[in-house]
């Protein structure tokens, strides 16, 4: 899982070996992005951003450094060239979405052998990629003032109602609201105790965007707003007072083990490979568990274990998404972002539950 912030800049300030593979840093200044132990010059913090993957280095338009190789463990020189100029390509001519067949020919390779060696440099599909790269497009348009449709076409989702839906839903508002810089995206929320503590959840219209525990209201408050800067959040409006109390109730039964499933309306946001991860766990029975390494095998990208890791992280949609399924190879609990107790305590809930009822 990708460290915090702050640990990350301590990897880098102090060429720390044991965070290489845990996270890459990009330097927005020369445009490189490198291990935390690359023995270059230490830049000055404020031009640095870190990543879990390669790839969303990549989609920033960085290109990786040449005297720490950081992607130097994940695949030989010639693949690693091969998927960089491949990379370029794509970002050069999203627009036009390129697909599978097309790369492979550009690159003098199968389809399938494109697809695996993409993955293992990057931890995405080629698909994955475009599709990034599209969206990122379409962000920029749409910053630079264009129409929303001329934005929308010019970016290659194309004009018709269901290409502008699909583009919304990547966004996760609509193209005119991120025009205007994410206003008028409103946010409600509600809280309750349950047996694991107190609970948040936050909801557009779209479905449930937030699902956290907390210590407190303002806590919870500050998360939310953390996580959603630009929207207009607001407590639970009268009008919608039956639908939370709905939403509650689901949660406070599965968290007391008398509701399994949870089919609950969502709005996720993220990455093209958080989504990836997040769809994934989704899928996840109750009661089951699964290790970093297999949801990276599940998602045919088997080398992206600490990408994995740190999407399930990133997760903020908690129990609905249910990242406390996801467990160490060795059998540890590995990390929960809301404490290991709650982990721990939901996996055994679940087994409990699980055994009764077989």
């Amino acid at each position: 899982m990708k460290p915090d912030d702050d640990t990350c800049w301590a990897a880098v300030r102090d060429r720390d070996r044991a965070f290489d593979g845990r996270f890459f840093y990009g330097v927005l200044s020369t445009g490189v992005y490198c291990r935390p132990s690359c023995a270059s010059r230490t830049p000055l913090r404020r031009n640095l951003r870190f990543y879990a993957v390669a790839a969303d280095a990549e989609r920033d338009g960085l290109r990786p450094c040449k005297r720490c190789k950081p992607l130097a463990r994940t695949a030989d020189e010639a693949t690693i060239r091969t998927v960089r100029e491949l990379c370029r390509y794509i970002q050069q001519h999203s627009d036009q979405n390129p697909g599978l067949e097309q790369l492979s020919r550009r690159a003098h390779l199968s389809p399938s052998h494109l697809q695996r060696r993409f993955k293992a440099v990057l931890g995405v599909s080629p698909k994955d990629f475009v599709e990034s790269c599209r969206l990122d497009a379409l962000k920029r348009k749409l910053r630079d003032g264009r129409s929303v449709a001329a934005a929308t076409y010019d970016a290659g989702f194309g004009s018709s109602s269901r290409v502008y839906e699909r583009a919304a839903h990547r966004l996760g508002m609509t193209p005119r609201q991120y025009r205007a810089g994410g206003r008028g995206v409103d946010i409600s929320w509600a809280l309750s105790e349950t047996p694991l503590g107190l609970l948040m959840i936050g909801a557009s219209d779209r479905g449930l965007c937030f699902v956290q525990f907390g210590a407190s209201e303002s806590e919870l408050r500050g998360q939310l707003q953390a996580e959603f800067p630009q929207a207009a959040i607001t407590p639970m409006p009268a009008n919608a007072r039956d639908q939370f109390a709905q939403w509650m109730q689901a949660l406070s039964r599965h968290l007391s083990g008398r509701q399994v499933a949870l089919d609950l309306p969502l709005d996720l946001r993220g990455t093209a490979f958080q989504m990836k991860v997040w769809n994934y766990l989704l899928k996840i029975p109750y009661g089951a568990l699964r290790s970093y390494s297999e949801v990276a095998q599940a998602i045919g990208a088997p080398r992206a274990v600490r990408a994995v890791a740190s999407a399930c992280a990133a997760n903020r949609v908690g129990l609905v998404v249910p990242c406390h399924r996801v467990i160490r190879g060795d059998g540890g609990l590995g990390g929960y972002r809301w404490g290991l107790e709650r982990k721990r305590s939901l996996i055994d809930l679940e087994r409990s539950v699980r055994t009764a009822g077989a």
